[in-house]
């Protein structure tokens, strides 16, 4: 490797690694303050708070990266740039292209390792991270409690005034909603003075003693009238226990751990498996429900309906004129239900495989992305090393306000097609790469102008048709000043 490939990878290097660090702790922060809630005011240790974080970092990279690309990129080559490194290059024969043959050799390293990471690491910090939230009630119970606020817990909304004790296992003020087995409002509110929590890490039953307290139970008639009286129960009672199974919510053991799948936690073997069993799923139940429709409207019988009918004598054209209008009445009112119950069933169907095309459009964005983060390094690369050039400004001024424009572009436009395409507004492959296709010119035309020693915008072409659109009017309204 010659001298000036050492100095320009050393360079980015440097460069890349402080803005990446940077950039990280930024986004790391947002990420606390969006999951405040779950780890303020729980009495969380240390560790826990640590895990938390580490689990939670992996899906940060997908943002962090690029932009930490881009924002080096220019950077280093606004650098040299300004401080005409570059001129003193191009003087001993040496093209931009030359100078960005090592970063694009490191980029290309750079993008095998972000799909690498994106298969592997990103799913299985997925799957640990959704799993260690869950966790932390079973490890520590009472730190699933907040003072002063509802807690789902289990199948129950918990509310405590104040805990107090040495774990904050004792409880005063509490106030308990139980879910209902069914939709509808809660049916069963309890109260207490004091209570308990008595937990051990080897059961996954939760265990709460409720003393001095009253519940209210509501009561629903068998009679529609009396429903409006809204009757209930209540009663009384010294000391309660309430036992919680957390045992599908929650599992100790992070090793055996039990949670349904999702796009995020799969890799690309996992998710073309996934999307197999997703789209013979939904085909199955269409051909399922398409002869479940013909055969209740009669269609499959039509032919053979139309067969016999030649044999026999034919019927009249009106068929309703044959019944008296008691019986006229019952074949319209019947023929009105089949038809408000087939509808029915075709618009419920209807969202039903609208709701399995969204899972399956999930599946296949989420298995894009895992191509485009890597393609993204090359592209946030390419726009950002002929810009830096272009601009010939380095530091922390005008590059940042480039690099922070362009990955808001790509981001939103990122964004949007996911969206769009999770929804079936276009094909989740547009989706996923839609900002890679529009962004693609921008990186080919900053490339070619730096090549070619241009400005960011050839401003000539702007100025020079208005320069002639004025000369024309002023010779056609001021033909003096022509002769002149």
């Amino acid at each position: 490797m010659k001298i000036l490939d050492k100095y320009l990878l050393k360079t980015f290097l440097i460069t890349f690694t402080t803005v990446f660090v940077i950039l990280f702790f930024i986004f790391i922060l947002q990420t606390v303050w969006l999951f405040i809630s779950e780890l303020a005011g729980k009495d969380l240790d240390l560790i826990l708070v640590v895990k938390f974080l580490l689990f939670s970092m992996p899906r940060i990279i997908p943002l962090v990266l690029p932009l930490s690309v881009l924002l080096a990129s220019i950077m280093t080559f606004g650098n040299l740039a300004e401080n005409y490194e570059f001129a003193a290059m191009k003087s001993s024969g040496i093209s931009l292209q030359r100078a960005m043959r090592v970063l694009i050799i490191f980029i290309f390293v750079l993008s095998i390792v972000a799909f690498w990471f994106s298969n592997n690491v990103i799913p299985y910090a997925e799957y640990k991270f959704v799993n260690f939230r869950k966790n932390i009630a079973q490890a520590k119970p009472a730190m699933a409690i907040a003072e002063g606020q509802f807690n789902d817990v289990g199948f129950y909304n918990i509310k405590v005034n104040k805990k107090s004790g040495e774990n904050g296992n004792i409880l005063t003020g509490v106030t308990i909603h139980e879910k209902p087995s069914n939709m509808g409002e809660n049916k069963t509110v309890i109260k207490a003075k004091n209570g308990e929590l008595i937990s051990s890490e080897k059961s996954s039953i939760l265990q709460l003693v409720l003393n001095d307290g009253y519940y209210y139970q509501d009561v629903t008639p068998k009679k529609y009238e009396d429903r409006a009286k809204l009757p209930f129960v209540k009663g009384a009672f010294k000391k309660q226990i309430i036992n919680i199974d957390l045992s599908e919510l929650n599992k100790t053991d992070t090793e055996n751990e039990n949670i349904n799948s999702t796009s995020t936690m799969l890799n690309v073997n996992e998710l073309r498996y996934t999307l197999d069993s997703l789209n013979k799923n939904r085909d199955n139940e269409v051909v399922s429900f398409t002869e479940n429709i013909n055969q209740r409207v009669g269609l499959s019988k039509f032919v053979s309906v139309q067969k016999e009918k030649q044999k026999k004598k034919s019927l009249p054209n009106n068929l309703l004129s044959v019944y008296d209008n008691k019986q006229k009445k019952a074949i319209l009112d019947m023929a009105s239900s089949n038809l408000t119950s087939t509808i029915y069933s075709i618009e419920s169907t209807q969202k039903e495989l609208k709701d399995k095309q969204r899972d399956i459009n999930k599946h296949l964005t989420a298995l894009y992305e895992k191509f485009v983060i890597a393609f993204a390094c090359f592209l946030m690369f390419f726009i950002g090393a002929p810009l830096g050039a272009i601009i010939r400004k380095g530091g922390l001024g005008l590059p940042i306000v480039f690099a922070v424009l362009i990955f808001i572009t790509f981001h939103f436009i990122n964004t949007f097609g996911k969206r769009l395409s999770q929804e079936g507004g276009m094909t989740p492959f547009m989706g996923a790469w839609m900002s890679s296709f529009i962004l693609s010119p921008l990186a080919i035309l900053l490339t070619y102008r730096a090549t070619n020693d241009n400005g960011l915008i050839n401003f000539d072409i702007i100025i020079t048709p208005i320069q002639q659109t004025f000369q024309k009017i002023s010779e056609r309204f001021f033909p003096a000043q022509k002769q002149q």
